[in-house]
């Protein structure tokens, strides 16, 4: 099953909706909610820094059946330095973001958290792509 979203950035009222619609769906689908949550989070996560940090972006997600696959790919700064950026606590949110409760710096620590593979790869002044994957039956792997 695949799912496409578009998502805005600075768009902060529709943030967390492609996240919801996939635990949704994953619901639906008898997910153990410990799994479900996992895939919730890190989608969430990097989900919200593409509206805090980039100018929109596109977010695919694909059920397989034993594992999520989501791609995240945004137009924004990039990231220019990956291994600090996923530091937790280091962040380079606006002011704006932080008033209204985010950009705290644990957004990339809270994706490698959750994910069981995650990818990242950016480019200043091009964008950010993220691929997540969690498995579905970690305990037949």
């Amino acid at each position: 099953m695949n799912l496409h979203f578009d998502v805005e950035g600075g768009e902060f009222i529709s943030a967390g909706v492609a996240s919801s619609k996939v635990k949704k769906v994953l619901k639906q689908l008898a997910i153990k909610p410990e799994i479900i949550r996992k895939i919730s989070v890190a989608m969430y996560e990097a989900e919200i820094n593409m509206v805090i940090h980039a100018h929109g972006g596109v977010i695919d997600a694909e059920i397989m059946p034993d594992h999520v696959h989501v791609v995240l790919k945004d137009e924004g700064p990039g990231i220019e330095n990956i291994e600090l950026a996923m530091k937790a606590g280091y962040s380079t949110a606006s002011r704006l973001a932080r008033e209204m409760g985010f950009g705290a710096g644990m957004g990339l620590a809270n994706m490698k958290r959750y994910a069981d593979i995650l990818q990242i790869e950016s480019e200043p002044g091009k964008g950010t792509t993220v691929e997540i994957t969690v498995k579905l039956y970690p305990e037949q792997a």
